[in-house]
């Protein structure tokens, strides 16, 4: 029997065929990447978002911000760029059944302030617009008492003895070999959608490397760092400061050669450099 959540790559060059058997742990195979990204088209871009938008019940309004840009962008670079939402799993390759992201919202600013996670759907149709509303959507019931199905399960395993908790992660991690963990505990882990994010400006922060697991069936990581006034370079030695965030993107370089990934980073950037181009759906071709 397959998995539920993707589908068995078929058609694999020989190489793709046999390096998940050399070399099976995720954790093994990681290529880290750092790009600066220049926000002045994105700055504005944002100031003309937001104007006119109308506050929520609760008095404040929902603003579009640099994180909503970035989730977008990433979701359509992986719409666009199928290999992006590939996987191994048993030495074999997947491609997932749909493209997720998932990132961690802390409901309130402190020490003590407890985490909750937030998970969205990407679909074909969707723009900045829909990713906007789904962040909002997943925020707000985040921010609520209700525990979502992934910590929910969490805490019931962990009110267990501890040799009855050291048995159920055992099975739970032979059950994730073959795909077969019960979909109330993972339909929210973010160790099992396509991206996860890690917003690290928002709690001020650099960028920086953040590993991939074992677990489940994530093959693409991107930590977002702090605005800052950083110089941009050209030819000629000359540099300009400009305002600007670092990304750390990390992947698994089993699923596709390095020009594949080059060309998947040339359309983020693409993207995050002409930020209009999200107004289009996520599954419509641009030239890059």
């Amino acid at each position: 029997m397959g998995r539920r959540d993707a589908r068995l790559v078929g058609k694999l060059d020989p190489m793709h065929v046999i390096v998940p058997l050399l070399y099976p742990n995720r954790c093994d195979n990681e290529a880290y990447i750092s790009e600066r990204i220049d926000l002045t088209k994105i700055n504005e871009y944002l100031e003309k978002k937001n104007e006119g938008l109308v506050a929520e019940e609760d008095g404040k309004v929902f603003k579009y911000t640099l994180f909503h840009v970035i989730v977008a962008a990433i979701l359509k670079t992986v719409t666009l760029r199928p290999k992006m939402n590939y996987f191994i799993a048993n030495k074999r390759i997947y491609e997932r059944n749909k493209v997720t992201a998932s990132f961690v919202v802390k409901k309130a600013f402190s020490d003590r302030g407890a985490e909750a996670l937030a998970f969205l759907e990407g679909e074909a149709g969707d723009n900045i617009d829909d990713i906007h509303e789904k962040i909002r959507k997943q925020v707000y019931s985040c921010r609520s008492d209700v525990l979502d199905g992934s910590t929910a399960s969490m805490d019931i395993v962990s009110r267990l003895p501890f040799f009855l908790i050291r048995f159920v992660v055992w099975a739970c991690r032979r059950l994730d070999v073959h795909g077969k963990v019960p979909a109330s505990m993972i339909e929210s882990d973010p160790y099992y959608t396509t991206v996860v994010l890690s917003n690290l400006g928002s709690i001020k922060l650099r960028s920086g490397y953040h590993h991939l697991t074992n677990w489940g069936s994530n093959s693409l990581f991107c930590v977002v760092g702090e605005k800052k006034w950083r110089p941009f370079f050209e030819k000629d030695g000359s540099y300009e400061m400009k305002d600007s965030v670092e990304l750390g993107i990390t992947i698994d370089e089993r699923l596709a050669d390095g020009y594949y990934y080059a060309k998947s980073i040339r359309l983020l950037k693409k993207l995050l450099d002409n930020p209009e181009l999200l107004e289009k759906p996520l599954g419509e071709e641009i030239d890059y």
